[in-house]
């Protein structure tokens, strides 16, 4: 699988809390309000930004198990989450406390590219993740909605790219980019061809076969002046990814990047997912 560094997770972390989309977030709060307690299984986890972004909205005590393939996002998950935290009690599993809630949370290096079964092997009410469906392949995403629907889980996903932007100010050259972006997201990234744009159509469809009720809510990120460190982060990770294509002549795969770098504001299109089993 692709890495990507804690570094670039904590750049983009404001920016995928605000653009969680709200009433959907809602409706997973209101799916556990009645519970004391949950526990969670957060896919692809990284540096633990999608516990932190929702905690805040689920019962007073969690248990949340981070999942990645990588050790070293996952140290970083556990120095995050004691730096957020109101107290932790350090050990395998940390303990921590966050204004009124408890969480328990364990760690588990695993590599998802041969299916998420291993991960969800013990009692769970939750599976989550964010950004990571878009880059797993069309077949991947089959196969993990029939795990999850044969453990009657619900599933929220959160921030998977659409392939929709808009850059401000325009810039003569943003279609030819964009394609050529999309065919480089297609590439393998360890899981098979990626679904890239298509993955939240394509999970929210296979999910409604197997008997799930599915709510989808656009998710997009809103970047502005606030924002620069990220537009120039992403300004530089898109051309990069479209020179390797070679579709588009360095020269101007060089001039879209150096405007693009300036850019006054950009929207990222993203998709949310809630998928519940019906009657459950």
């Amino acid at each position: 699988m692709s890495g990507f560094s804690a570094e670039w997770l904590d750049l983009r972390e404001s920016a995928d809390h605000a653009a969680r989309n709200p009433i959907l977030r809602e409706s997973v709060a209101r799916a556990f309000a009645d519970r004391d307690s949950l526990t969670v299984v957060d896919l692809a986890c990284g540096a633990g930004s999608n516990l932190r972004g929702l905690a805040e909205h689920l019962p007073a005590r969690q248990k949340w198990r981070l999942v990645d393939h990588d050790p070293a996002l996952l140290a970083a998950a556990r120095a995050r989450l004691i730096a957020w935290a109101d107290a932790a009690e350090e050990g395998e599993t940390l303990i921590l406390s966050k204004g009124a809630q408890r969480l328990e949370v364990a760690f588990r290096i695993a590599d998802l590219s041969g299916g998420a079964g291993t991960a969800l092997d013990e009692n769970i009410d939750l599976v989550t993740s964010a950004a990571f469906f878009d880059l797993v392949s069309a077949q991947w995403l089959e196969a993990f909605a029939a795990q999850i629907a044969a453990r009657r889980l619900p599933l929220y996903a959160i921030l998977s790219y659409s392939g929709e932007e808009r850059w401000t100010p325009p810039h003569a050259d943003d279609a030819p980019m964009l394609a050529a972006f999309h065919r480089h997201q297609a590439r393998d990234k360890g899981f098979g061809p990626a679904a890239g744009p298509r993955a939240a159509e394509l999970l929210a469809r296979a999910l409604e076969t197997l008997g799930y009720s599915v709510e989808t809510a656009p998710s997009p990120w809103r970047l502005g002046a606030a924002e620069a460190a990220l537009i120039a982060a992403l300004a530089e990770g898109s051309a990069a990814a479209v020179a390797e294509t070679g579709e588009v002549s360095a020269a101007i795969v060089e001039d879209w990047r150096r405007a693009r770098r300036m850019a006054e504001a950009c929207e990222i299109g993203h998709s949310d997912i809630f998928a519940r089993p019906k009657g459950g």
